[in-house]
């Protein structure tokens, strides 16, 4: 099975619950999300950075509470297909060009540049920025009208 980077935004999508109702096209996201996180929960490997992890972390923490971010770091720790990439100065370092030259954010580089240390061309994500990077591949394939306004035929 290919091991594939799983971005913060899928346990986000899956786990935070909205406080309105969800667009269709928000809908079919969050339900991609839990798919995902379902197949890292009967065993699927990925691995992810301990500032992605942190990411989630946080906003679990202000959406739902201290005990549902602390329920979910336990669950990331106690998991043994979910590796955690440690982040230090220089990965920061490393990920500023990245990040410069292919129009992405830090954290988004900083992914890249994990995956490409660890062998890992997919990555789980609905950050279309992602897609900036050609050498690797963004999961799930979404339909072109996610994100976009729909016109009527």
């Amino acid at each position: 099975m290919t091991l594939r980077f799983i971005d913060s935004n899928v346990f986000l999508h899956a786990f935070l619950v909205p406080r309105r109702a969800l667009t269709e096209d928000e809908q079919f996201v969050k339900d991609e999300a839990k798919k995902i996180v379902k197949r890292v929960e009967e065993g699927e490997e990925v691995v992810t950075s301990a500032v992605h992890l942190s990411e989630v972390v946080n906003i679990v923490e202000s959406g739902l509470g201290l005990q549902k971010s602390l329920w979910f770091l336990a669950w990331i720790v106690m998991c043994g297909n979910i590796k955690v990439c440690p982040v230090s100065l220089r990965d920061f370092e490393a990920a500023f060009p990245l990040a410069r030259d292919n129009d992405v954010s830090v954290n988004d580089a900083l992914a890249y540049s994990f995956m490409i240390s660890e062998g890992v061309r997919e990555i789980y994500s609905f950050d279309k920025h992602f897609d900036n990077f050609e050498d690797v591949k963004r999961l799930p394939n979404l339909p072109t009208t996610i994100g976009e306004k729909r016109t009527k035929a």
